[in-house]
């Protein structure tokens, strides 16, 4: 096997000796063992910071056989932000703000600026519903050589048949981008996260783009599920203080 895209440390050595010996697999052990070490405080507090090292070894080793989900540049943002966290902020009240404040600000900004990026790199007419016919026609080429058969959805045929609906349809996913930056406010978050998963579904049934690890992981930090901890929990039991 060769690299296809390389990317990172990848453009300073040959990274397709991991291809051979199982050497990712033995990586991606390590980063999930040093993980759970981390995670419970048992280690140094720069633990998080040799995790994220071999994680972009992992990420680009993957990446030079091909694109990968978004969700795993979110895991990786999200392990750098505990690798600062740990080193500057390692107070038990501290790190937990810093951590979940940088991911939720950074979440927020990524949506936001693939807005701009969008208006930037297209100008206005973005949401111009020929656009997602193109979209759609690449991914049913995609579909149809790895399944032998295309057949498309109530949405696509919708959008296929009028360039209004598909317009229309842009349109809604890309406002709903300008607006992730509103995730920043409390009160405004659960909402504005709902908005997003709507919008990766629509992606999903348009385009045949799967974001389920990545909506997860919206879930998991966009809604406030402290308070169903704290009510369904009186009071802490002492091993979850001890890590807490």
């Amino acid at each position: 096997m060769e690299v296809v895209l390389p990317l990172g440390i990848a453009n300073y050595f040959d990274v397709s000796l991991f291809f051979d010996y199982n050497l990712a697999l033995i990586n991606a052990s390590l980063i999930t063992l040093l993980i759970v070490i981390a995670f419970f405080r048992m280690g140094p507090r720069w633990l998080y910071m040799v995790i994220i090292l071999l994680f972009h070894l992992q990420y680009v080793i993957r990446f030079s056989q091909g694109e990968i989900p978004h969700s795993q540049n979110l895991i990786g943002m999200s392990v750098f932000c505990l690798a600062i966290g740990a080193i500057f902020f390692p107070g038990q009240k501290q790190m937990p703000r810093f951590v979940m404040g940088s991911i939720i600000f950074f979440i927020g900004l990524g949506y936001t600026s693939a807005f701009f990026a969008k208006l930037i790199g297209t100008g206005i007419n973005w949401y111009d519903g020929r656009h997602l016919w193109l979209w759609i026609s690449e991914k049913s080429i995609d579909i149809l050589s790895r399944e032998g058969v295309y057949n498309p959805n109530l949405l696509q045929q919708m959008a296929l048949g009028s360039t209004a609906v598909a317009s229309i349809i842009l349109l809604i996913g890309w406002l709903t981008e300008f607006i992730g930056f509103t995730m920043w406010w409390k009160k405004l978050r659960p909402y504005t996260v709902t908005l997003l998963i709507g919008m990766h579904f629509g992606i999903t049934l348009t385009m045949n783009i799967r974001f389920d690890a990545f909506v997860i992981q919206l879930i998991l930090v966009g809604y406030p599920w402290y308070r169903v901890i704290d009510t369904y929990l009186k009071t802490t039991p002492e091993m979850i203080k001890r890590w807490a």
